[in-house]
């Protein structure tokens, strides 16, 4: 019988069935606005309320420094351009790194046509970026760093408590400068602690943490200024305007209670499944390289290049075999480019090309591991004999 294996939970993760529970009641009788003032719309609002602690809960912030959006996108676009938008008078020079996410990047390279700066910090082969870089990349009109907690292609967490300690003593010196991170994929897989990591900005996104599309939050530390992005009512303390989607918010909530009770039993069942599948891959597969700092990343990411194979051949090869994989983030699907991320690492067009994400979910299991492992070995032999002389491996 034909079985499916979903190994792409860095894109999205299936709703967890206790979140579906939890959210049912407000697709139904409790539809109340929560900004209305009668009893169906404080019966919207407590919930809401309830959910904006259950967030910060996970992050260890305070209720009202949680804003809810519409997922990572917006919550990174509201942290980037509000922020730069809301502080030009302190200076229009941006840091960021090679490898964030396309809701960074492009919003980056969009603030550059509006007269910023940017500075785009390189990665290494490991993936990871160096303090010295961005200390060298600081200047008197420095206003924002956006560094992500953890990359959504090869998994390698940077080093957030360095960056903040730059940040930090920067501000003794009476600097402008403020610190965002896009943790998106880091929430739910590794502890984030904003106090932690001493951020003034973070990102999140519900449908990473088993939760509908449709829904992300941002953290604020009290006292940053940001910039209106949707204009319209007073909704999130003015920031965002547009009536609340109480049935999402509600989903995000409790998705982050099961994230934060969970945390630790699902990130080491995570991790068993990734080193096992990785271990046996290694070992059938010849010619495979894995991208990325191997010690400093997420429990459920497995970046592999294969040579002699193209990505996207492989990817579809898995698929009829009913095994869903990744070529890189779902945001950049359809490019017919390496991904950028893996070109960031420094490595040659072959090996880019060859690249392959696997990543794994909440309900993942080692017999999906066994069955990937049963279709991929013969799926990149085939590849490779189909490969013309000339890329394969002398």
């Amino acid at each position: 019988m034909f079985r499916r294996v979903y190994l792409d939970n860095s894109a999205t993760t299936p709703v967890d069935p206790r979140v579906v529970e939890a959210m049912l009641p407000f697709l139904k009788g409790n539809f109340g606005n929560a900004s209305s003032i009668h009893f169906f719309g404080q019966e919207a609002r407590s919930a809401v309320d309830k959910a904006r602690h259950q967030v910060a809960e996970l992050l260890n912030a305070r209720p009202n420094e949680i804003l809810f959006t519409s997922g990572g996108t917006e919550s990174d676009n509201l942290a980037v351009r509000g922020y730069a938008e809301a502080n030009a008078h302190h200076g229009k020079h941006i840091i960021t790194s090679e490898i964030e996410h396309p809701a960074v990047k492009n919003v980056c390279e969009d603030l550059e046509k509006q007269g910023f700066e940017v500075t785009y910090l390189p990665v290494y082969e490991d993936g990871i970026i160096r303090i010295a870089d961005i200390e060298a990349a600081i200047r008197d009109d420095t206003v924002l760093v956006t560094i992500m907690t953890a990359n959504n292609e090869i998994g390698t967490i940077q080093p957030v408590e360095e960056i903040r300690n730059l940040v930090r003593d920067l501000r003794k010196e009476g600097r402008k400068i403020a610190f965002h991170t896009d943790a998106v994929q880091a929430v739910g897989k590794m502890p984030v602690d904003v106090e932690e990591i001493g951020c003034d900005l973070l990102s999140l996104s519900g449908h990473k943490i088993h939760a509908p599309k449709g829904i992300g939050a941002l953290y604020v530390r009290r006292g940053i200024r940001l910039h209106p992005q949707n204009i319209g009512g007073r909704q999130e303390r003015g920031v965002r305007g547009g009536t609340e989607s109480v049935p999402n918010i509600v989903a995000i909530g409790y998705a982050a209670r099961l994230a934060k009770d969970e945390l630790e039993k699902e990130t080491e069942k995570l991790r068993g499944l990734r080193d096992r599948f990785e271990n046996a891959v290694g070992e059938a597969i010849p010619d495979i390289i894995f991208n990325g700092n191997r010690e400093h990343r997420l429990p459920n990411i497995s970046n592999i290049s294969f040579r002699s194979v193209e990505g996207e051949g492989l990817l579809i090869n898995l698929d009829m075999q009913g095994v869903a994989v990744s070529t890189g983030s779902a945001c950049s699907s359809g490019s017919l480019e390496p991904s950028p991320v893996i070109r960031a690492l420094g490595v040659d067009d072959e090996r880019a090309r060859g690249a392959i994400r696997f990543s794994f979910g909440r309900f993942n299991t080692s017999e999906d591991v066994d069955r990937v492992l049963e279709v991929m070995p013969e799926a990149v032999q085939t590849l490779r004999r189909l490969a013309p002389a000339s890329r394969m491996a002398p």
